[in-house]
C-alpha cells in the first residue's frame, strides 16, 4: 500500500494581559510584564482516512473537564472524533491558571474564553485546512537541559532541588516536518523538564523552552514548538543548583537548550514519507482501598483554619475532607480502578504517547524500552491532569511528588500504577 502522509501546521498568540494571575506557586502569583509571548501550536497529520491534531500550549496544566471540553469543541469544528484531539501543555510555571486544581487557585475562565479558546480553535482548524502531502526526518542528541530533582537530604527528607544520581531521561529528539517539496512545515521538540527556571517570578513567560524554540525557528526559518516528555521528578539544571530561578536562568538555561535542540536537527540525514496511525482504547489503572472513618477524622482534626491553605496543604486537606464525605455517606459500591480513553498518534517508527500526569522519568524509560516503536515520545500533562505519577521505588521516599499522588483525588492510585500503565500503553501500541 502506498504511504500516504498529510501534514499541516498553525499558531496562535495567547498571550494574557498583564496582572493576570500565574499558576504554579500559589493563587495570588501577579504578572507584570511579558517576557516573552505565550502560544499554542497545532499539528495536524492525517492519511485521508483518519485525522489528529497534536496541540501544544504554553501553560501549566489542563483540567480535564476543561480539555475534554475544548476537545469536544475542536474535533466539532474540524470535523475529526474529538478523542483524535491530544491538547498538550507544556508545563510553563508563568502562565494564567488552567488548571484548577485544589490549592492553586480556580480556572481563569476569562482567560480560557475569551483568548485561549479562540486561538486553540483557530490555530487547530488552519492546521487542517493547510495540510499537504508531507515527510519527516527525526534527530536525536543527549541533552543535560535536565535534572532530577528530588534532592536527599542530609536528615533523609526529599526536598525539592537537584538530584545528580536520580533518574532523567537525556534525549532531546527534533521531529522536523516537511512539504515533499522541501518547504518546512513544523519542528516538534520533545524534552522532559519542567519550566521552572523562572521561579516564583512574575513575568509572563514561556521559560527556558520558548528560548529555545525561537532559535531553532530563527535558524530553520520553521514554525518550532515544544512538547513535555517525562517531568514529573525532572527540574531545569540552573546553575544555582536549583531547579528555580528567576527570569535570568531562563536565558542561560534557553541557550544551553537551543543549542541542544540545534544538535538533535543536524543529526537529522533525511526524510521519508511514512505511515500514520491512530491508536485508542481505554487505560484502567487500580485504586487504593479507602482508609478507615475514623483515621481520615483525626487527620482532619490536625488542621485548624484550612481556609487559609493554598498549595499542597491545601490539596492534602481537601483529600481528606472529601474522603471523610464518601465514607460518612456509608457507601459500599466504591470504584475499584480510574479509568482514562488514550489516543497514541504514530508516524512510522515514532509514537505520542500521552500521560494525563506529571510523570516520573523512570515510567517513561521503560515504556520505551519495551516499546515497538524506535521514538516512544511520552507526553506529559495531556489530555488532562491528575497530578503526579510516580515510579513505585520512589513512593517510600516521600517528598513533595508523593504528597500529591496520594492527595490529589479522593480515589488514589496503588503504589504499583506505574507498572499498571506501561503495561495498558504497550498493549494498545502492539494492538
Amino acid at each position: 500500500m502506498t504511504k500516504i502522509l498529510l501534514a499541516g501546521a498553525a499558531r496562535r498568540d495567547i498571550t494574557p494581559e498583564v496582572g493576570t494571575l500565574l499558576y504554579g506557586y500559589n493563587p495570588h502569583q501577579v504578572s507584570t510584564s511579558v517576557h516573552d509571548p505565550l502560544n499554542v501550536t497545532a499539528a495536524a497529520f492525517s492519511d485521508t482516512r483518519e485525522t489528529a491534531l497534536l496541540l501544544t500550549v504554553t501553560v501549566g496544566d489542563f483540567q480535564t473537564e476543561l480539555c475534554n471540553e475544548i476537545r469536544g469543541k475542536i474535533g466539532k469544528l474540524c470535523g475529526i472524533p474529538s478523542e483524535n484531539v491530544v491538547i498538550s501543555a507544556t508545563h510553563t510555571h508563568s502562565a494564567p491558571n488552567v488548571a484548577g486544581f485544589e490549592g492553586w487557585g480556580d480556572v481563569d475562565r476569562p482567560y480560557v474564553d475569551q483568548i485561549m479558546l479562540p486561538a486553540m480553535l483557530a490555530a487547530s482548524m488552519e492546521a487542517v485546512e493547510k495540510m499537504r502531502p508531507a515527510e519527516i526526518g527525526i534527530g536525536t542528541c543527549l541533552s543535560d537541559v535536565g535534572i532530577n530533582r528530588r534532592q536527599h537530604n542530609r536528615n533523609g527528607s526529599i526536598g525539592l532541588g537537584q538530584n545528580p544520581w536520580g533518574c532523567y531521561d537525556p534525549v532531546m529528539t527534533v521531529i522536523s516536518v516537511k512539504g515533499v517539496d522541501g518547504t518546512g512545515i513544523l519542528n516538534m521538540i520533545h524534552y522532559g523538564c519542567h519550566g521552572t527556571a523562572a521561579g516564583c517570578n512574575h513575568e509572563i513567560s514561556r521559560d527556558w523552552s520558548g528560548i529555545m524554540c525561537d532559535r531553532l525557528e530563527a535558524v530553520t526559518g520553521t514554525m518550532t514548538a515544544y512538547w513535555n516528555g517525562a517531568q514529573g521528578d525532572v527540574g531545569p539544571r540552573l546553575t544555582n543548583g536549583q531547579t528555580v530561578g528567576d527570569i535570568h536562568y531562563v536565558e542561560e538555561l534557553g541557550g544551553v537548550a537551543a543549542q541542544d535542540a540545534l544538535r538533535a536537527y543536524r543529526d537529522i540525514d533525511s526524510y521519508h514519507t511514512v505511515n500514520f496511525a491512530v491508536k485508542k482504547d481505554a487505560v484502567h489503572l487500580p485504586y487504593r482501598e479507602l482508609p478507615p472513618l475514623d483515621e481520615v477524622r483525626a487527620k482532619l482534626a490536625g488542621y485548624t483554619d484550612p481556609d487559609k491553605l493554598y498549595n499542597i496543604q491545601r490539596l492534602m486537606y481537601g483529600h481528606w475532607r472529601d474522603v471523610e464525605a464518601v465514607l460518612a455517606a456509608e457507601e459500599t459500591d466504591y470504584p475499584t480502578h480510574f479509568t482514562f480513553q488514550q489516543t497514541i498518534v504514530t508516524l512510522g517508527n515514532v509514537a505520542f504517547v500521552p500521560f494525563p500526569y506529571e510523570m516520573f522519568s523512570a515510567i517513561t524509560r521503560r515504556l520505551s524500552a519495551n516499546s515497538p516503536y524506535t521514538h516512544t515520545l511520552s507526553l506529559s500533562n495531556t489530555n488532562g491532569y491528575n497530578a503526579y505519577l510516580p515510579s513505585q521505588d520512589q513512593i517510600c521516599l516521600g517528598g513533595y511528588e508523593v504528597e500529591c499522588f496520594v492527595a490529589g483525588a479522593v480515589y488514589t492510585l496503588t503504589d504499583n500504577a506505574d507498572q499498571y500503565i506501561i503495561e495498558e500503553n504497550l498493549r494498545i501500541m502492539e494492538s
